[in-house]
C-alpha cells in the first residue's frame, strides 16, 4: 500500500484528492493547518495538524511516514490579495514551499506534484495557451508559483526530485457524489458567487466589464471540473511513480464559457432568477483564458469526464443547496 502525503488535503481540491485516492487504495497522510481548509472536509486516512513554516514539525512528519509521493494544494490564492500583501504570498508559497522540498531532498525525494496556475503566463499573447507560451506572471500570485516551477527545475537538476507542475485554469464544481465542495471565505470564484446569488446567501452579482472583445462582452474562462482536476493528479503521480522525467501540463477543458454564459446557465439549472449588477473592468482580467491541454490528454491518457458546463454547475449547486441548505 502507496503511502501518499497531500498537504492542504482539508481544502476544496485537496480534501476531494485525498477521497480519491482513498478509493484507489492508498493510505493517505494529509498535513493542513487549517486556516483555509476544514477538518471534516477529510473523509479518510490519518490528519496531521500542521504547517509548512515548521520545518521540525515536517521532519518528525516524514520520519513517522515513508512516502511514496507528495501533493501540495496549500498555497495561498487570491490575486487580489497578493497585490495589497505579497509578503504573505512569498512566505506561504515560495518559502514554506522550500521547506517542504528540502525535508523531502533529506529524505530520499519522493515524486511530488505541484499545483501551479494559468496566472504563471500573464496576459496571453495567444489563445488557448500551451505549456510552451512565455511566462509573463503580472502579480504576486502568478510570480510565487512562477518561481517555484523554476526552483523544481534546478532540485531536479541537483538533487533528483522528480516533480509534475499541473497549471490549473478554473477548478470549478463540486464533488458528484455530494460530500465535498467549495467553503473559500471570502468566495472569489464565479460559480460558487452566482450560486450564492440563486440561493439567497448573496444580494446580487457583479459582472465586471461587458466590453471584452468576446462574442457577448464579457470575460471567458476555461473550467475544468475538480474531479477531473483530482484524475490528473493521479495519473500524473502514476507517470511519476513509473520513473518517467519531470513534466509540466496546461489543465482545462479546451473550451470556454463567457460570464454571462456561466450566468445564464446557472439560471437554467437552478430554475432560479440571478440579479446582476454591471460593474467596471477589472485591472488584469484579460479577454480570454482558456488551455490547450493536449499534453496531458496525449501523455497521460486524460479525458474529463464532466466537461459539460451545466453538470459542473449541476454538481456545485447539489453542494450549494446541501451544505447551506437553502
Amino acid at each position: 500500500m502507496k503511502t501518499i502525503l497531500v498537504i492542504g488535503g482539508a481544502g476544496y481540491i485537496g480534501s476531494q484528492m485525498v477521497k480519491l485516492l482513498l478509493t484507489t487504495g492508498c493510505h493517505v497522510v494529509t498535513l493542513d493547518n487549517l486556516s483555509h481548509g476544514y477538518r471534516d472536509a477529510v473523509l479518510g486516512g490519518d490528519f496531521v495538524l500542521g504547517d509548512l513554516a515548521n520545518r521540525t514539525e515536517l521532519e518528525h512528519l516524514f520520519t513517522r511516514y515513508t512516502f511514496a509521493g507528495v501533493m501540495h494544494f496549500a498555497s495561498f490564492i487570491e490575486v487580489g490579495e497578493s497585490v495589497r500583501d505579497p509578503g504573505k504570498y512569498y512566505q506561504n508559497n515560495v518559502a514554506c514551499t522550500l521547506n517542504l522540498l528540502d525535508t523531502m531532498v533529506a529524505h530520499g525525494c519522493p515524486p511530488f506534484i505541484f499545483s501551479s496556475t494559468a496566472a504563471i503566463f500573464g496576459e496571453p499573447q495567444y489563445v488557448p495557451l500551451d505549456e510552451a507560451h512565455p511566462k509573463q506572471p503580472i502579480n504576486p500570485y502568478g510570480r510565487s508559483k512562477w518561481m517555484i516551477e523554476q526552483i523544481l527545475t534546478d532540485y531536479d537538476r541537483a538533487y533528483g526530485l522528480k516533480s509534475t507542475c499541473l497549471r490549473y485554469f478554473n477548478a470549478a464544481g463540486a464533488d458528484p457524489e455530494g460530500h465535498l465542495g467549495e467553503r473559500h471565505d471570502p468566495e472569489t470564484h464565479l460559480i460558487p458567487l452566482v450560486l450564492q446569488a440563486a440561493s439567497g446567501r448573496r444580494s446580487q452579482i457583479t459582472v465586471f466589464g461587458q466590453d471584452y472583445e468576446t462574442p457577448d462582452g464579457t470575460c471567458i474562462r476555461d473550467y475544468i471540473h475538480v474531479y477531473d482536476l483530482c484524475q490528473v493528479h493521479l495519473l500524473a503521480l502514476e507517470q511519476l511513480l513509473t520513473g518517467k522525467p519531470s513534466v509540466v501540463y496546461n489543465l482545462g477543458n479546451g473550451s470556454g464559457f463567457s460570464v454571462k454564459q456561466v450566468i445564464e446557465m446557472a439560471k437554467e439549472v437552478t430554475g432560479r432568477d440571478i440579479p446582476v449588477v454591471l460593474g467596471q473592468r477589472r485591472s488584469g482580467d484579460p479577454a480570454r483564458l482558456v488551455a490547450d491541454s493536449t499534453l496531458a490528454r496525449q501523455v497521460l491518457g486524460w479525458q474529463p469526464q464532466y466537461a459539460d458546463l451545466a453538470t459542473i454547475i449541476a454538481h456545485a449547486w447539489q453542494w450549494e443547496r446541501r451544505h447551506f441548505k437553502r
